[in-house]
């Protein structure tokens, strides 16, 4: 149990060095390390849907779909490119569904869905810090960086996380749904 702890807690000090550097170094550091993190927790979240019974996903197309959002909406929000950007994206999801009409799995709409809600659930949420992060200026035409918005989402997570563990651990006798803690 201790060993788990300490393994855990040197993770964590490891992934949020590594996260507050690369926010704060600079945008494209930014950029780099949240298209990593979209695609490998979509990979994931692939392999964690694959184990349900009937469930297929192509885990590679979910991944590129998520990392090309989050570059999509980056390029967008620092005014590399217009909202044609998007249109790839658009393409890749017509892709997916169509492409699970033909494959003849099992449950191709549950596939498909699964699919959906990983750009949904994963990849949409990390894209949008873009939309925190960099902010036009309409007097100059020129894009500012805010390293400060999208860092206080993740201090405002993990402190909500530490007061959660450090009350449950304090005071919490029962579980509250067994099933999930």
């Amino acid at each position: 149990m201790k060993n788990n702890f300490i393994q855990r807690a040197i993770t964590g000090v490891l992934f949020v060095a590594i996260l507050v550097g690369c926010i704060l170094y600079h945008p494209f550091s930014f950029g780099a390390l949240f298209i990593v993190i979209s695609a490998l927790t979509i990979r994931e979240f692939g392999s964690l849907v694959n184990h349900i019974e009937g469930v297929s996903v192509n885990k590679n197309i979910i991944m590129l779909g998520g990392a090309y959002l989050f570059l999509a909406i980056m390029g967008f929000c620092i005014d590399a490119s217009d909202s044609k950007i998007f249109l790839p994206y658009l393409l890749l999801l017509l892709y997916m569904m169509i492409s699970e009409l033909y494959l003849k799995k099992e449950s191709p709409v549950l596939n498909w869905a699964f699919s959906m809600l990983s750009q949904l659930y994963i990849a949409l949420p990390f894209a949008l810090l873009s939309a925190l992060a960099f902010h036009n200026n309409p007097e100059d035409s020129s894009v500012s960086y805010n390293r400060i918005l999208p860092l206080s989402i993740f201090v405002f997570i993990w402190l909500s996380d530490t007061g959660a563990y450090c009350v449950g651990s304090l005071i919490g006798k029962h579980r509250l749904f067994e099933r999930i803690s």
